[in-house]
């Protein structure tokens, strides 16, 4: 009986397996038109000057990671750190920032796997690293006392999100999140982000039903692509934007699968959302998430798109107030 329940049990993971791997191999990346993408013209006009000054801080792993640091000179300043959106860099943040440093001390990183020269476009070593790097940036940067806040865009605020439910959580003191990607099946997210993320679905599945299984070797495989306008690929920055993503990054992005535990672990937090957004759903936000915390003030702008909503005059003001009421 023993030997028959042993082999059942070998049996069932065997097709537990067998049907992963089947799902991983039956899908892989395909060319991208860019036709349903995301429109990058604002990002595109926006200086580069103060790009070029960005600096490296040194992760736990020893690599080099690069991020823009403007200092306010006030010495009560809160430090502000803005985690740019899926596919982009930190240069989406130059105006903004510029614009803040006044109030606050400002980290703008490229995330690990983006920007102009990555170690490895559109990869991580693990899941969860993005979170390991940034608690080692704000170890370098925060003195002593310092309020933290941590800001993002999009992924980059499904990132923000995440970090405050994970394991460095306790280090941050305040969050800003402008239309930020929660999980694919918030209500919060339009179909396929509007177009813009294109998942393989069944690469996906398959890859997380290996890692139920405690089974990591395929992580390094790409499960999301962008739909990143030509415009963009044939301009001068074209060769910085990142067209997709690893499993282990992917997963590192955004919150964790019960999202709203990610969110109840949020600081006091601001969230700013145009009501044209194209890839969220942005009178959803405060429905969705006041029902599992008190700590957030929404803001929605009419008139402004998913990317506009960085440098639209209502974000400037409404972080401004935000942070000086933070101190």
């Amino acid at each position: 009986m023993l030997v028959k329940l042993f082999g059942f049990i070998g049996l069932s993971a065997l097709v537990y397996l067998g049907g992963a791997f089947a799902l991983i191999l039956s899908q892989s990346p395909k060319r991208m038109s860019g036709a349903a993408g995301l429109d990058f013209g604002q990002q595109l006009e926006q200086p580069a000057k103060i790009s070029m000054e960005r600096a490296y801080f040194t992760a736990r792993d020893g690599v080099e990671l690069p991020t823009l640091h403007l200092k306010s000179g006030r010495e009560n300043a809160p430090l502000l750190i803005l985690l740019h959106g899926s596919g982009w860099h930190g240069q989406q943040f130059d105006a903004l920032a510029q614009n803040l440093v006044g109030v606050a001390d400002i980290l703008v990183p490229d995330l690990r796997g983006h920007g102009a020269n990555p170690q490895r476009r559109g990869d991580v070593d693990y899941i969860g690293q993005y979170e390991d790097d940034l608690a080692d940036l704000i170890k370098i940067y925060a003195r002593k006392g310092q309020k933290v806040v941590l800001g993002g865009h999009s992924s980059g605020g499904g990132l923000v999100v995440r970090f405050a439910g994970g394991p460095h959580g306790e280090m941050i003191d305040g969050a800003i999140l402008l239309a930020p990607f929660l999980k694919y099946n918030a209500p919060t997210t339009r179909q396929n982000s509007g177009g813009w993320a294109v998942p393989l679905t069944r690469r996906l599945i398959g890859l997380s039903m290996l890692n139920a299984a405690h089974i990591s070797a395929l992580n390094h495989l790409v499960v999301m692509q962008f739909a990143m306008p030509q415009l963009v690929l044939d301009g001068p920055l074209g060769q910085s934007a990142t067209l997709a993503y690893t499993h282990r990054l992917n997963e590192s992005y955004a919150p964790r699968a019960a999202y709203l535990q990610d969110v109840k672990a949020l600081p006091d937090f601001l969230l700013i959302a145009g009501r044209k957004d194209e890839a969220f759903v942005a009178d959803q936000f405060q429905p969705l998430m006041s029902a599992v915390t008190d700590k957030g003030r929404y803001h929605l702008v009419k008139g402004v798109s998913h990317l506009q909503i960085v440098d639209a005059p209502e974000t400037l003001t409404q972080i401004t107030t935000f942070l000086e009421r933070l101190k």
